[in-house]
């Protein structure tokens, strides 16, 4: 274990340098096991190298997107997402001033993630501090809110448990970006149910100082995930963290990522069959059997060929799958549903007109929002020089990696791959699991293999008639004829033998409930997935900003 304000830095897999082929193992890329430590993948000093390749593509690219070349339109995006960066962010924070390269990429959906993830953040402010660069956090609220609720731990240390504790009425699963917060009272006192509830476990959770934050921003807006994600960023500037945040559905907004739309539309057969090749592909080397893991397919339905994004409107802010069909010189956009509207483009034609009609969308209440895929692909290509990734985004951006090579035809940009394991500062007698798995052996054995525990000789006649009579019966070669007589002889023989043993017996199935109760309660408190707000305010100072303020 490593001590306090130091991280133990693992590295996995190797990187993309200079155009070579990247490739993550999915036995290397897991969170670690001991506290306070960190998987760099690759490390940190390798990043310059590659800022530089990442940035290399992006200056030289004269790939053509539907009429305009990628290196162009990553020019513009690039500036368009630092000036909306800094709109958005200087909304709620001081924001220092910050240039458009090189420019660093992370992102997260707007809720209370673990220190692990939390981790990403202060290496992304960390690079962007060594690297002289701009730092810019999507906020992903295009994905959905499953509950509003955290896992506290409470109870008591020698029998805890995971409480559930609702910070927000149950409503229905819509896209961050649209969640307003339903019970302003519920809301605003989670933080002492909170704190009342880990009472026992964690006596100064950072909440206690947190939340108030949060409540703060639910005057200033009714978004739940803005809420939440602007508290957390607002106290990242207080430690000093030099970063901008960005929601996604603004992203979606900038004229890049039409050109990219339009461009994945005007070649979805192609795409489309590219995508699915090389998720069967994936499936196979990870041994995957779900059909929807990592992502599902692109399904095709007649003459209907489904698109890597979302569809929905304001006013019914469901997520739908997007779907496309050519009609001569247009395409015919729609959720198969109530929303359809046509794209003046073909294959080969220029994308300018179908831009112009998918930039009106918004004024026409329709979103339209990247799916997981495109998400890291638009921000690989058009935006950042480098995108710093958590273990289930590394893992599958290796698809978006396939992807690119073969539907864009070059190398993908590079990207990071960052986590870290925190566990609640409670001081830990030793695992439990390897008591209780010697426990149940033994008792085990006093089943099948009771002789073992007792000696012939210090025994009663009766002992050692049985312990003969098993042996005999062993030594019998079992046929056909015999087999059951020899099985109910050596199963009466360690019946007879157990009946020594029952204070034994009874002292280990003592040890094995007491074990039981020890290890219930580890699994509970030594959970990595509880939120950052539920640590104390120095163990997270102590790792995290240690590492954040080392030097390279």
């Amino acid at each position: 274990m490593s001590g306090p304000g130091s991280a133990s830095l693992e590295s996995a897999g190797s990187a993309s340098l200079s155009g070579k082929r990247r490739e993550f193992s999915g036995a290397a890329l897991k969170a670690p096991s001991e506290d306070r430590a960190a998987i760099i993948a690759p490390p940190l000093a390798e990043a310059e190298e590659l800022i530089a390749a990442g940035a290399k593509l992006r200056r030289e690219s004269n790939y053509d997107v539907q009429g305009r070349t990628l290196m162009s339109l990553a020019a513009e995006a690039r500036c368009e997402l630092i000036s909306a960066a800094r709109r958005y962010t200087s909304s709620y924070r001081n924001v220092a001033a910050a240039k458009c390269e090189p420019l660093l990429l992370a992102g997260h959906q707007p809720q209370l993630f673990h220190p692990g993830v939390w981790f990403k953040n202060f290496a992304l402010a960390r690079l962007a501090r060594e690297r002289q660069a701009a730092a810019v956090n999507l906020v992903i609220d295009s994905d959905t809110l499953k509950e509003a609720a955290l896992r506290v731990p409470s109870g008591t240390l020698d029998d805890p448990v995971r409480a559930v504790l609702p910070f927000d009425d149950p409503a229905e699963e819509i896209p961050y970006e649209h969640r307003a917060l339903a019970n302003r009272e519920l809301f605003a006192d989670f933080g002492r149910r909170a704190q009342q509830a880990m009472a026992t476990i964690v006596p100064d959770p950072l909440i206690g100082e947190f939340w108030p934050r949060v409540v703060a921003r639910s005057r200033e807006t009714s978004n739940l995930g803005e809420c939440l994600s602007q508290a957390r960023h607002q106290l990242e500037g207080d430690w000093g963290l030099e970063t901008l945040e960005l929601p996604q559905s603004q992203v979606c907004r900038l004229g890049a990522f039409h050109w990219f739309v339009a461009h994945l539309l005007a070649q979805l057969p192609r795409f489309q069959e590219i995508h699915n090749d090389a998720l069967a592909e994936y499936r196979r080397q990870y041994r995957l059997r779900s059909a929807n893991h990592p992502v599902p397919d692109l399904a095709a339905e007649r003459d209907w060929l489904e698109a890597p994004f979302w569809l929905w409107t304001v006013d019914r802010p469901q997520r739908r799958h997007m779907f496309v069909r050519a009609s001569g010189d247009e395409m015919i956009v729609s959720d198969r549903g109530q929303i359809e509207f046509r794209l003046p483009l073909a294959p080969e034609g220029d994308a300018r007109r179908a831009v112009d009609v998918l930039a009106d969308l918004p004024s026409r209440g329709i979103c339209l929002r990247t799916r997981a895929l495109t998400t890291t692909m638009f921000a690989r290509l058009f935006l950042g020089d480098l995108f710093v990734h958590g273990i289930g985004g590394g893992l599958y951006d290796q698809l978006t990696d396939a992807l690119v090579r073969r539907f864009f035809g070059f190398e993908p940009p590079p990207f990071m791959v960052l986590s870290a394991t925190m566990l609640l500062p409670i001081e830990r007698a030793g695992s439990a699991a390897e008591g209780l798995r010697e426990t149940n052996r033994r008792l085990r054995e006093f089943d099948y293999h009771p002789e073992r525990f007792l000696a012939p000789e210090a025994n009663a006649p009766e002992i050692a008639a049985a312990m003969a009579a098993k042996r005999r019966w062993i030594e019998t070669p079992q046929t056909p004829a015999n087999a059951r007589e020899r099985c109910r002889a050596i199963r009466a023989a360690n019946e007879s033998l157990a009946r020594s043993l029952e204070p034994e017996r009874r002292r280990a199935q003592a040890d094995r409930e007491r074990l039981s109760r020890r290890s219930r309660a580890e699994s509970v408190l030594s959970w990595r997935e509880y939120a950052f707000c539920l640590y104390p305010k120095r163990t997270l100072a102590d790792f995290l900003l240690a590492f954040w303020a080392a030097k390279p």
